[in-house]
């Protein structure tokens, strides 16, 4: 999984809960089936409220990971 491709990137970086999810929605919502979204946060609840929204809606966290306090998703859009 080293060369994950994606389709869109997000950058909520500074937003807080609700927002990072809110748009992440909207974003998926738009995006054909196997998309990959990038999101960036740094809003710590993110580590919670992303992972359960992805397995709410059927879709896949392919990574997650930190780098200097900036938090990292790729969410593949796999079924609805």
């Amino acid at each position: 999984m080293k060369n994950v491709f994606f389709s869109e990137t997000l950058d909520v970086t500074g937003h807080k809960c609700p927002v990072p999810v809110l748009r992440a929605r909207r974003i998926l919502e738009g995006m054909p089936k196997g998309g990959v979204l990038k999101l960036l946060a740094t809003d710590p609840m993110t580590l919670i409220d992303i992972p359960h929204f992805c397995q709410e809606n059927n879709y896949d966290i392919l990574k997650m990971a930190e780098d200097e306090s900036i938090l990292y998703f790729l969410i593949n859009k796999t079924g609805e």
